[in-house]
């Protein structure tokens, strides 16, 4: 079974690290995103409809494999460590987005983004090795805190990626990134510290053995579906977000520039955000902070359909950052006060396989949406999607809310 470190300051010199580290990895993931299917199109000669199939397959198939590979990976993290995995995944990585600059044909490119998913799990990892370290009362600080840095990634990302591949090319922006991945490896394999016993696999809990462990097992599994409709709603806008902006701007020279602000102010909010929510959630429970959240989001979605100005938009934007902010960094909180440490990578891992899930549900929603209605109904639908998450939340948290009346 794993142990926590001894030294009572380990988890704080581990959570530095892999703010580093997730904040690297939230670069590599991400800068490569906004041009990846003009990648795609400068691999073939394509029609329009041949380009969006093939843009959308490269998109969506590290996440179909990450929904599949979490739960694998996070059964021999519970076996060897989480270490393991962090740099399991950082040297995969490193070596997928190499071989991405490398692809003569749409099909290797496609087939990397499938083994990308393979290798996925390092910052579901890390959240998981933090998660079993941090002081159960300071988790929700800590998570918080480490999710910052995945979130401060990914924001400069597709500013870093886009400004890269104009002053060089697509495919030296792959390198740069493969590189970043092999600077998180060396990281994380020198610099991260484990106290971990491995468990002979013959004593592995199998699935069942895993929710047997866990203390309130309908509160951690409501969980994984409240990451699922989290991930969904946040992303069911992504392909009409540019869209929503140009036509709001009556197809202004400026769109780009402000579709790049709208895409980047929740980030900037949710950076901010996240470790005050994180603390306010270990004071008063993570489960009250979660449900405002969503009560924030219901309150600001609904109003985005119908804005007149770009200004409006990013105002609005602005606070689902902080929305977002109360979201994940609370449920990784309830996760981790709720899930034994000798189960917490896999916990963490089948949190992960949802939130992939998610991922892919939510552009595809969107789309669907659009299509039928128009973008503004995009929001209307987001919003209804929180509403489900918040009354899921509600009925499944009941236990926490009574176990508070009994302590008062």
């Amino acid at each position: 079974m794993a142990t926590r470190q001894v030294g009572p300051n380990s988890w704080r010199r581990n959570l530095a690290v892999l703010w580093f580290g997730t904040f690297m990895a939230g670069i590599g993931f991400s800068e490569v995103m906004p041009f990846l299917s003009l990648y795609v199109d400068s691999l073939g000669h394509f029609t329009r409809n041949e380009l969006s199939l093939y843009s959308g397959l490269a998109f969506a198939a590290s996440y179909l494999v990450t929904a599949i590979a979490s739960p694998l990976w996070g059964k021999l993290a519970d076996r060897t460590g989480r270490k393991l995995m962090l740099v399991r995944a950082s040297a995969g990585m490193a070596i997928v987005f190499i071989f991405m600059g490398l692809v003569t044909n749409v099909w290797q490119l496609i087939g990397l983004r499938l083994l990308q998913g393979v290798f996925s799990g390092y910052i579901s990892n890390a959240n998981a090795l933090i998660a079993t370290q941090v002081p159960k009362r300071r988790s929700g600080q800590a998570l918080g805190t480490l999710v910052t840095g995945n979130v401060s990634g990914a924001l400069l990302g597709p500013l870093l990626g886009g400004t890269l591949a104009s002053f060089f090319s697509y495919r030296v922006t792959f390198f740069i990134t493969g590189a970043l991945f092999v600077g998180v490896f060396l990281v994380t394999t020198f610099m991260v510290h484990e106290d971990f016993k491995p468990v002979a696999k013959s004593k592995m809990l199998n699935t069942r053995g895993v929710i047997g462990e866990l203390g309130n097992s309908k509160l951690v599994l409501g969980m994984f579906v409240t990451t699922m409709i989290i991930q969904a709603a946040n992303n069911s806008i992504v392909p009409i977000l540019a869209l929503y902006v140009r036509q709001i701007m009556d197809n202004s020279p400026a769109t780009t520039f402000y579709s790049g602000i709208v895409a980047a102010v929740p980030g900037i909010a949710t950076f901010g955000a996240a470790p005050f929510l994180g603390r306010l959630g270990d004071r008063i429970g993570a489960d009250r902070v979660l449900m405002v959240g969503f009560i924030l989001a219901i309150a600001v979605y609904v109003p985005m359909a119908f804005v007149t100005n770009v200004w409006e938009l990013i105002g609005l934007r602005f606070l689902i950052g902080v929305a977002n902010a109360s979201m994940l960094p609370a449920v990784q909180s309830i996760l981790a006060k709720n899930t034994p440490p000798h189960v917490t990578g896999r916990v963490f891992s089948w949190n992960q396989s949802f939130q992939a899930m998610g991922n892919v549900a939510g552009p595809m929603i969107g789309s669907v949406v659009a299509t039928s209605f128009d973008y503004a109904g995009v929001f209307i639908s987001t919003a209804v999607l929180v509403v489900i998450n918040l009354t899921l939340v509600f009925n499944n948290t009941r236990t926490m809310r009574k176990a508070r009346k009994q302590k008062a």
